[in-house]
């Protein structure tokens, strides 16, 4: 299957991948918001293997590999087994838990009952810390040997190369000369941090709460499309709700690292990493759209990666970080 198809799977083509796998699905199903990949919530007749529903998840050509999902599946298996509140993907009946499908490597995972979190207490963030510690116990205790490395070349320099073509003209030399600033100050801190397994996407939206009547809630978290090799400080900084220097920003980070420090040692030397990696993602995140370019939906979705206003507020966003490290 091309990209092409790929762009407009449909969801006979989903069902059919199901039937063949020994699941029977009614036909009912929801397609789930995701950029990246095709994802749908399928609902299967009763009494079949995971009734009443399960999450299919169809990945894009060409982003991974065979081995990059196994591990990343193995991570989530990890967790799942550490006791993290995780969703761990289902085996197949090739014995793995992805298959192809015309050339589309896709998993299935069993669909958990959880909320987006409307809004998050100090309270919670020591819960998160937690969390995020006990996934970085287990993520400490195996190497993910085909996922990518957090590294200011392959998530900065390679951005930075990729996006010459699309920076308004107006505002490049501005945008280039803080980026490079940046990732100048980013090369040395961020090669000598300890590196593990983690989340690396670990932003509230993939954050959910459990609602039992008969128990406490917990948080847990999905979308491990993301996960690599990096430093932990990665998987805090995208939970702030501010900047970490703020009033707010600082109680959130000190219950989160509070929390953590129960479970896990943290090296405080991380912490000046936080503006760094800001400044990374903004380049990584920019990149991103100029890459899926050729999907049909990105320029409906990101019409203004076109427009000068974008590329001003974005140079603008990397001066600010770069006036502060």
């Amino acid at each position: 299957m091309s990209k092409e198809d790929f762009y407009s799977l449909t969801p006979d083509e989903v069902m059919k991948a199901l039937e063949i796998e020994g699941f029977s699905p009614t036909g009912q199903f929801t397609q789930l918001n995701s950029y990246e990949n095709r994802v749908f919530d399928i609902h299967l007749e009763p009494g079949t293997r995971e009734a009443p529903r399960v999450i299919v998840k169809f990945y894009r050509p060409g982003r991974w590999n065979e081995l990059a999902l196994l591990d990343e599946h193995g991570f989530i298996n990890d967790l799942a087994l550490a006791g993290l509140p995780v969703v761990a993907p289902l085996r197949l009946r090739n014995g793995k838990t992805i298959r192809a499908s015309q050339n589309i490597w896709f998993t299935v995972f069993p669909r958990a009952l959880g909320r987006m979190v409307d809004e998050f207490q100090i309270a919670d963030f020591h819960r998160l810390g937690r969390t995020l510690a006990h996934l970085h116990n287990v993520g400490a205790a195996r190497q993910a040997r085909n996922r990518p490395i957090l590294t200011t070349e392959a998530y900065g320099d390679e951005s930075l190369r990729l996006l010459q073509s699309w920076i308004a003209p107006e505002v490049i030399n501005r945008y280039n000369k803080s980026a490079e600033y940046i990732l100048a100050r980013c090369r040395d801190p961020l090669n000598k941090a300890t590196r593990l397994r983690i989340h690396g996407d670990c932003h509230r939206g993939n954050i959910l709460k459990t609602d039992f009547k008969d128990r406490a809630s917990e948080f847990f978290l999905v979308d491990f499309d993301d996960c690599c090799t990096g430093p932990a400080i990665q998987d805090f900084w995208m939970l702030l709700s501010e900047a970490e220097t703020s009033e707010i920003g600082v109680r959130e980070l000190n219950m989160l690292l509070e929390g953590y420090t129960e479970l896990r040692h943290f090296n405080d030397r991380e912490l000046q990493l936080i503006p760094l990696l800001r400044g990374l993602r903004i380049l990584y995140y920019a990149a991103w759209i100029a890459r899926r370019w050729e999907d049909p939906s990105f320029p409906q979705i990101f019409p203004q990666f076109l427009e000068y206003d974008y590329w001003s507020n974005e140079a603008t966003a990397l001066e600010r970080i770069a006036g502060q490290v």
